[in-house]
């Protein structure tokens, strides 16, 4: 990969969450029917492990942080989001339900071990690809390693490089730079108007990454399942939504499982 000078990288990546934060991301997620449904098969699989201090990297404006705290008011959850808008959004949802088993503070996964020390948490879960904007996988693979306590549990979710139906759909369009767009280095991200230094893994290069660890789960998400932001498709279909979700399940034990938008991996140290 690319060397990249951290300092220019990781500031361009929270310039551009702290614009999304300002121009109504979190509206927009709170509405999206689609990536409410995947953000809860997410929570689902991170619920049947154990845990007691759970540390979310890539909060975003703290959906899913906020669910945790509610929900399991007795164990104790650290947020942390390279954006300070982002941050300030998760503090103004926690503040507003007095969860005080919660706190958000605005880092990234380079400073997390100096900040809480080694084997410090049961779990950490990265939701929607936050480890997608990370300069280096293999370095953010080692952090975690460190982070976790001995059987702890990672569970990571990536935006995913092979992305067939993306790939077919918008080859036959003749759009093909969008269509080899995840192929390259560096991604773009999603948004058509401004520019968000990513990366898109494989499967093959997040198992490299993360060889410390046992895969003990992994599963991929908008294989025929629209992705989230194509929610529009199946909004005010839910007879489609269902068939297609239910086909993305039927479909896991096969290679296609990794050829969606995301793949998700449950690690174990």
């Amino acid at each position: 990969m690319t060397k990249i000078n951290d300092g220019d990288y990781y500031s361009d990546v929270a310039s551009y969450y702290n614009d999304d934060a300002l121009l109504g991301f979190e509206a927009r997620a709170s509405i999206n029917t689609s990536l409410e449904r995947i953000r809860n098969d997410f929570r689902r699989i991170s619920t049947r492990y154990k845990f007691n201090r759970v540390l979310e990297i890539g909060c975003g404006p703290g959906f899913d942080v906020h669910w945790f705290a509610s929900k399991y008011p007795d164990k104790r959850f650290i947020a942390v989001d390279i954006s300070e808008e982002m941050v300030k959004l998760t503090q103004e949802r926690l503040d507003q339900d007095n969860l005080k088993n919660a706190t958000v503070i605005n880092s990234d996964e380079r400073n997390l071990v100096n900040q809480f020390g080694n084997e410090s948490f049961d779990m950490i879960y990265v939701y929607f690809g936050a480890l997608n904007t990370v300069s280096d996988l293999k370095q953010s693979a080692s952090h975690i390693y460190s982070l976790l306590k001995p059987n702890g549990i990672a569970v990571l979710t990536f935006v995913n490089k092979w992305y067939l139906r993306e790939l077919f759909v918008q080859t036959l369009k003749l759009n093909f730079k969008i269509a080899t767009a995840r192929l390259g280095k560096i991604w773009g991200g999603y948004s058509v108007d401004r520019f968000l230094p990513s990366h898109c893994y494989s499967v093959s290069r997040i198992k490299k990454a993360f060889n410390k660890f046992q895969i003990v789960d992994k599963r991929g998400y908008s294989i025929f399942y629209p992705p989230w932001y194509n929610d529009h498709k199946i909004k005010n279909k839910p007879e489609k939504a269902e068939k297609l979700w239910a086909l993305d399940q039927k479909i896991q034990s096969t290679p296609l499982w990794s050829k969606g938008e995301y793949t998700l991996f449950v690690f174990q140290k």
